[in-house]
């Protein structure tokens, strides 16, 4: 019985996604920009011997550039105009996002609407070709001390490449917000999802390549590929799970009629900040550790030193790691969640929490509630990123196993799915109004 359902349900989807033809247009636009992205991932910097940098990336491959490469799409194995990806828009929009806490002027902004929107939109790309500028310049100073990489340096070659690395991240921020507006899903996370995805078979034929070598056993791998299916059921699960406060609405009267109170639910999730807290947390640390891969044999002795603690498995490595993914689980849910303005909003509406005053002791309840929560939700995130980050160590597993990779594919999708079901409900409901004003012309 259930499964009849099920295939009735799937049959109804189907005839519904031949139907909208709004949503396979979107979905088109989506895959072609993401087409246009990997392409880019191809196209080298110019000036750049690509032999001597491959064996300069191969030795450092097992470090933080293959961590960096895992992000930018194998943009870093390539060295690339999209080296950089999508990473220095990110920085900037937690920057920006961290300054509308403490900034009255932004914070005053962000409460203006789409005006305010608009404007702080602005403000992020400025902040974006800053970073990017000022990254792009460090890694052509990089490439230049990393042995022959570079044929004619000097500062013709680093204002090239900071052009051109900071244009290709202008480009995929362009393309980005492009996919959201007209496309399917979170542009941004599309693309970074994109080039995950996009490096998983050849760190499979790299992993299978162990095993047929000998340096991994047929155990191990089939360790590592439970342990993936496992973690990522326990994303799926995670991701889902909800708090579900109780929401009560008076009795009210319209005319002489006297309206029963309602019921509903505020829903907390268990994870509010997503992917936010290991990707940048990543992204600080890889800052320090690739100036110090760089200078890896020559430079001060606290180069040497970062580049030998922070390396994967080490345990600075690790509580860094830890304490800026929980940081940052925290830090982004008092962001994008605030209990007082949620108080506020039940409170105009005539909403209540049974057993919980109005007001001010409903914006403590609901902090009260959602702190815990979020413990439990930075414990999973840490969870989740740190296991697989010491099985890379003493396992020698291609990154892209890693737990932040599989949290990001899975989260991404999970809400790209729901974006398409919703597109694709919304068409069903159209059709039925259209169907209800036909049948009420006739009659």
């Amino acid at each position: 019985m259930a499964s009849a359902a099920e295939q009735l349900a799937a049959n109804l989807n189907f005839s519904a996604f031949a139907k909208a033809d709004e949503l396979k247009k979107r979905i088109w636009f989506t895959l072609g920009a993401l087409l246009v992205y990997r392409l880019g991932t191809y196209i080298p910097l110019p000036g750049i011997d690509p032999n001597v940098w491959e064996q300069v990336f191969r030795s450092q491959a097992g470090g933080i550039l293959g961590m960096f490469n895992m992000f930018a799409g194998g943009g870093i194995h390539r060295m690339a105009i999209f080296a950089l990806n999508i990473m220095p828009y990110i920085s900037a929009s937690i920057i920006i996002q961290l300054l509308t806490t403490v900034s009255p002027q932004l914070e005053a902004l962000k409460k203006e609407g789409e005006s305010g929107r608009k404007l702080l939109n602005q403000y992020t790309r400025y902040l974006t070709v800053i970073l990017a500028a000022f990254q792009s310049y460090g890694i052509a100073v990089g490439l230049e001390g990393a042995g022959n990489v570079v044929s004619e340096p000097g500062m013709f070659f680093r204002l090239s490449t900071a052009i051109t690395l900071t244009g290709g991240t202008m480009f995929l921020m362009w393309l980005g917000e492009q996919i959201t507006s007209r496309g399917i899903g979170n542009g941004i996370s599309l693309i970074i999802l994109a080039g995950i995805v996009a490096e998983l078979p050849a760190a499979l034929a790299n992993m299978l390549e162990l095993g047929r070598q000998g340096a991994m056993s047929t155990g191990l791998i089939l360790v590592v590929i439970i342990m993936a299916v496992a973690v990522i059921a326990f994303i799926v699960f995670m991701e889902r799970a909800q708090r579900r406060l109780l929401i009560q609405y008076p009795k009210r009267q319209v005319g002489n009629k006297m309206f029963e109170g309602q019921s509903s639910h505020l829903p907390l999730k268990l994870n509010t900040s997503g992917v936010i807290p290991p990707i940048f947390a990543s992204s600080l640390l890889l800052l320090p550790t690739t100036v110090a891969n760089f200078n890896a044999g020559s430079g001060p002795e606290w180069f040497q030193w970062i580049n030998t603690q922070l390396g994967h498995g080490r345990p600075l490595f690790l509580f860094m790691y830890l304490a800026l993914i929980v940081f940052f689980a925290f830090f982004y849910t008092a962001i994008v969640f605030n209990p007082t303005e949620t108080a506020d909003n039940l409170k105009k509406h005539g909403g209540f929490i049974p057993g919980i005053r109005p007001g001010e002791r409903t914006a403590e309840y609901i902090d009260y509630v959602l702190s815990r929560i979020t413990v439990l939700g930075a414990v999973y995130l840490a969870i989740v990123c740190l296991i697989p980050e010491i099985l890379i160590s003493y396992a020698s597993v291609p990154f892209y196993f890693g737990g932040t990779s599989l949290l990001i594919v899975v989260s991404v999708t999970m809400d790209t799915v729901a974006q398409v079901q919703g597109y694709l409900l919304a068409h069903q409901y159209e059709g039925l109004i259209r169907k209800s004003k036909l049948r009420g012309r006739r009659r």
